[in-house]
Parts: structure tokens; sequence; C-alpha cells
């Protein structure tokens, strides 16, 4: 593995950096303001002017191989990029490049027909629209996901979507028009892994309920939430199925895999902008008559820190090189790894600097906070830390026993 990026990539991050220096850490304090005079739910215009900046310096779609809607960008050459996305929650909105919505294009893109493509696609290559993703349900562990039990019947040329979900991503937003939603088209199969089914549900369809905005330690996801939704005899075309009946967990695992990584290399860029911070207040504070920085255990936890982020952003670029040279599913294990060691990491990291920053790294006038709570509930969303590490040892077990 080279552990130096190309020319092209150093160019992107240095071009990415300006467009944050510029254009997004100088309203990162009234961001929130801007969400709220919006309407809460609604994208504020800001983001739209953003969006528009980033499209017209060439900063759209990195997440994207495809070079005729993207940067045509590997993983591994992409990863550095969304580091500096990570620093801030929602900067990755601003280049069309967050989830639920990357994942959602990956999807369309690899599995989609023709028709979904134009009407669903295109739209959110343009950042016309935004989008959901439905999987996770109240009523089972969803950890093991052969146990959803939201129900998708064939009825003549229509299916008929029966159960409630939650955690349903992005769902709430005024711009998102449709949802990737996950449920048993044939729950009698002997095979467990072959009775879900991916389909595609217009925003809006009649039986379809917004039953509740979630918070997730206090914070409401504003402005794309995640929700808990009522499907109760929803009627949507055939011609919606992602794939074909029997192929959601297919397209699970094709979802899954580069989603997790994105998520770990936002993370690394959150944990490196807390170590930075910890640096900061410590030179700049002082308690018992000598600066903060002087004392040995924060000094300590200053070194760990380090260490523990250049372990974890080394992980990720491993992990980002072996899918784009051996395909996402030989680097189950390596992803596995990742999603186990990096919010984890991300999570102690910015506690410290929390700590560091005392009174203060609770409130909103720094990112701590909010960093804090989306570390550490990434330990659960995409697959709690026990289920990959369950599955990475029967990985290693299979390999070496």
């Amino acid at each position: 593995m080279d552990f130096q990026f190309s020319d092209k990539v150093t160019e992107l991050q240095g071009r990415v950096t300006r467009f944050m220096d510029t254009h997004v850490y100088p309203i990162e304090g009234e961001y929130a303001e801007h969400v709220e005079q919006a309407g809460g739910w609604s994208t504020p215009p800001i983001m739209d002017e953003l969006k528009a900046k980033a499209r017209e310096a060439g900063l759209w779609n990195l997440f994207l191989p495809d070079e005729e809607h993207g940067a045509g960008l590997n993983n591994l050459e992409y990863a550095p990029l969304a580091e500096i996305m990570g620093r801030i929650a929602w900067a990755s909105e601003v280049f069309n490049c967050s989830a639920p919505d990357t994942g959602n294009m990956e999807v369309l893109a690899r599995y989609g027909t023709q028709e979904q493509k134009d009407q669903w696609l295109t739209p959110m290559l343009n950042g016309e629209i935004r989008s959901c993703f439905s999987m996770t349900e109240p009523a089972v562990a969803s950890s093991d996901a052969t146990n959803i039990e939201c129900q998708i019947k064939r009825d003549g040329d229509d299916y008929v979507i029966n159960g409630r979900k939650w955690f349903s991503s992005g769902f709430s937003n005024e711009k998102c028009k449709f949802a990737i939603v996950m449920g048993k088209s044939d729950p009698d199969n002997e095979n467990r892994h072959l009775q879900q089914s991916m389909i595609l549900i217009a925003k809006g369809t009649p039986g379809m309920t917004l039953v509740r905005n979630i918070t997730t330690f206090g914070y409401s996801g504003r402005p794309g939430g995640h929700p808990e939704i009522l499907f109760d005899n929803v009627r949507v075309p055939a011609t919606n199925m992602l794939l074909g009946e029997g192929r959601g967990f297919e397209i699970a695992q094709g979802r899954l895999g580069p989603g997790r990584i994105h998520h770990c290399m936002r993370f690394v860029g959150a944990a490196q902008r807390a170590l930075e911070m910890m640096c900061q207040r410590a030179e700049s504070r002082s308690a018992f008559g000598v600066k903060l920085s002087e004392h040995g255990s924060l000094r300590e936890d200053i070194a760990r820190s380090f260490c523990e982020i250049e372990q974890a952003r080394l992980l990720t670029l491993r992990a980002a090189d072996k899918m784009d040279r051996e395909g996402n599913k030989n680097s189950r294990d390596l992803i596995g790894a990742a999603k186990i060691v990096v919010p984890a990491m991300a999570a102690t990291v910015i506690d410290r600097a929390i700590q560091v920053h005392g009174a203060m790294g609770f409130t909103e006038d720094t990112f701590l906070a909010k960093a804090y709570a989306a570390a550490r509930y990434i330990r659960v969303g995409d697959g709690p830390d026990q289920v990959h590490m369950s599955s990475l040892a029967r990985q290693l077990l299979r390999r070496y026993a």
C-alpha cells in the first residue's frame, strides 16, 4: 500500500480544505439558527447556496467512482476528502456526499432499472432531492436483519407494504422524496437470507405515516431526522422493486460496506479536530498555577489520542485500499474491523476533548457534544459493535482454524 496520496488527491485535499475554510467554517456556529429559521425540517437556503458553490467548484459527488457523475475517485482516494468533511457533521451534504443519500445513490446506480435511475437517481446526483433508508424496526432486534417483519406482498401489478420502522434516516426532510425500504417478501423461504427484498416507496404514498421524530441524546437530527414510520397497506407499482424479490440481503451487503467505511472516514476527521481543539485549549488555559498542557495526565491523553487516531486512520485506509483491489465482499474483515475501532476511538478522543474544555464542552459553543453523540450512536448504527466482532471472529476462525 502506497502511503503517499497521488497529486490528484493532494490537489483535491487542498481544494476541499480551502472551500471549508472559506465557506463552511465561518457559518458553523450559526448553522443551527439557519435550520431553525427554515422551519426545522426544511433545508436552509444557506445549504443550497453552499451546494451550488461546491458544484461550481467541481467538488461534487466526490464519493462516486463513476467519472460521468462523480470525480472518478476510488475508496482510498476519497478517504482523505471524507475525513476533511467529517470535521463538521453537516459538511458532507455541501458536496452531495452525505448519508443516507450516498448509499442510496450507490444502490440505484448499481442495482436500479433505467426507469428507477431516471426518476430517483438523476435528481439526487443533481442535488435536487434527498432520500431515506428505512430498515430498522422497533419490535425486533434489527441487528439481525433476518428478524425484520415488515411485509412486502405481491398483489397483481403492485406490492403492498405493511410494517413499522424507525431510525429511518433522512425521512423528515422536506426534500426527501422517497425511501428505500427493506422487508420480507418470502417469509417462508428456508434460506433466511432470501426472504428479504428492498423496494422504493415515494414519500406521501397513501398509508405511509410519520408517527414521531426521534431524538438521540436530545438531538433531533434536523433537518434530516430519523423518525418512526408506519406502513399501513402502502401500495406501490411492482416496478419499484429493486433488483428482484429475495435480493434484499444482497443489496444490503453491497450498500452497507461502503457506507460503513464512509462513516469511519468522517469520524477520523471529527476525532482529529477534537485532538487539535484539545491541544489549543490546553495551551490557552491555566489551572493551579500552570498551563493545562503542563499537567502530565493531560499530556498522556493528548499522546494517546494521537496514537489512536493514527491507528484508526491507517486501518480505515487499509480497508478502503482492499475494497478497491478485492471488492467489498472480500474486504468484510477490514470493513468490520474499522467499524469496530473507529467510532469507539472517536467517542473516546472526543470525550477527552470535552473534559479539557470543562463546562463549555457540554454546550453547543463547540462541536464536541454533538460529535460525541454521533460517534456513540454509530457504534449501534450500521450494526452494533458486538455483531461486527462476532462476524469478524467467524471469518478469522474459518481462515485460521
